[in-house]
């Protein structure tokens, strides 16, 4: 296979279609690189992009990308449900085909410092980039955020950024730059608008308090759906399967007397994380891919769900001349 990166990034923008389609245009004008998936939530007030290509050419659409954000977004107006300390909140990079993590890693490294001398930004290192280990999960990073940084990054030598100033840009913030294997953003609604119910579920499903090993969760409230939602990300879906995830929540939610509605996948999955599933879901493994991964989002619940979720499957759609 070839080198290629795929990058996540997380904008603190859910509800301006214009400043979300000028982000997305800025994929489309560099050559070499794939929209992949797109996916915005007003409640939230965030957008989620994946995209990949080759390195170089990733990073330039990125570099693209914040440059957009700055002049879009200001954060001293920003509101939503998702914690966050910038208007471009956090970018990962992630190793695909036969680019190793080492090479992800110095890729990060070198984004960071380019873009906090280019835009004056403060950027910090995360995951396997970061260069303190206090620095390797993103929640940690992220915790005081936008409005308690403002102080803590100018008082506080621990706050200070990797790279560029320290204190936040006027309008942008700060940033969080990473590199890491393949995280999937897997969200589930609760059949209830208890967001105290979300909160103490996610507080046993997380790793952090006890629960799944290498599983973040935080409990939310969606105004838009009027629903409590149980928020994650699964760092490594080997270690804990997208299918164990949905029973435990649905397991502490009957404790509770409440039901799940549904799920939803924030951005891709890998293919066999979907089909993992579907061997525990029994779901026929005489159909192809497509049909079993479907089947599996059915017993999910996935809202919205189309067989290109799979990143192998929308990354050869891409290839072949068919962005998302």
């Amino acid at each position: 296979m070839r080198r290629l990166i795929e990058c996540v990034p997380n904008f603190s923008e859910g509800r301006r279609t214009d400043v979300i389609d000028a982000l997305a245009g800025a994929i489309a004008e560099t050559p070499g690189t794939h929209l992949l998936d797109r996916s915005s939530d007003t409640d939230h007030n965030r957008t989620v992009l994946t995209f990949a290509g080759p390195p170089r050419k990733v990073a330039d659409a990125m570099e693209r990308m914040v440059a957009i954000a700055l002049q879009t977004i200001d954060m001293e107006r920003h509101t939503g449900q998702h914690p966050r300390m910038g208007a471009v909140d956090v970018i990962p990079f992630v190793p695909l085909g036969d680019t190793s993590l080492d090479e992800a890693v110095a890729l990060a490294g070198g984004f960071a410092q380019r873009i906090a001398e280019r835009f004056e930004l403060p950027v910090y290192l995360y995951a396997m980039a970061a260069t303190r280990p206090e620095r390797r999960i993103l929640a940690d990073v992220r915790r005081p955020q936008y409005e308690g940084l403002k102080s803590l990054i100018v008082e506080d030598p621990e706050r200070a950024p990797d790279f560029g100033p320290s204190r936040l840009h006027a309008t942008g913030g700060a940033v969080a730059v990473g590199a890491r294997p393949f995280l999937i953003a897997y969200n589930i609604n609760l059949e209830s608008e208890d967001v105290a119910l979300a909160k103490r579920i996610a507080g046993a499903v997380r790793e952090k308090g006890g629960g799944l090993p290498r599983v973040q969760a935080l409990g939310l409230y969606l105004e838009d759906l009027r629903c409590a939602q149980v928020s994650m990300n699964l760092l490594d879906h080997a270690v804990t399967p997208i299918w164990q995830v949905w029973e435990r929540v649905r397991d502490l939610a009957a404790a509770e007397g409440a039901e799940l509605r549904e799920s939803e996948l924030i951005g891709l999955a890998p293919l066999a994380a979907l089909l993992a599933v579907a061997d525990h879901a029994a779901i026929p493994s005489e159909g192809t891919d497509e049909e079993r991964i479907t089947g599996a989002a059915d017993w999910l619940r996935i809202r919205d769900f189309e067989p290109t979720k799979a990143l192998e499957l929308r990354l050869a759609r891409a290839e072949g001349g068919s962005d998302a």
